[in-house]
């Protein structure tokens, strides 16, 4: 099966599609003035977007990797992720401390997903 590929950059794709399989580029936000709320829901609002171009949605969310610039942030990420998360279909997921490309950013989001049938 063929590799497909959305919004392609000199550094990276932000979708890659493989045999039913989504694969999305970590996604931040780009409202940095906000805090861990705002900016989680502006994430997670780019991840539904990008999941609906690639023919899927949060409830065929595999597999999520966060990253947050500081643990002290959790709470507030879990907060918002809890209201957007389909309840049932919470996939697996890791939350880790990392030091982000841009020291702005405060959460970023990796996911992969299945296609809708």
């Amino acid at each position: 099966m063929a590799i497909i590929r959305h919004h392609v950059g000199k550094r990276l794709s932000e979708i890659a599609i493989h045999n039913g399989t989504v694969y999305l580029a970590g996604q931040i936000a780009e409202k940095t003035e906000e805090g861990i709320a705002g900016q989680t829901r502006e994430v997670l609002g780019q991840v539904d977007s990008l999941l609906a171009e690639a023919n899927s949605d949060k409830s065929q969310l595999l597999f999520v990797q966060i990253y947050l610039s500081d643990m002290a942030n959790f709470a507030g990420m879990n907060a918002v992720w809890e209201e957007w998360v389909q309840q049932g279909a919470t996939p697996p997921r890791a939350t880790v401390e990392a030091k982000l490309a841009n020291p702005d950013c405060l959460v970023e989001v990796v996911v992969v997903a299945a296609q809708r049938s």
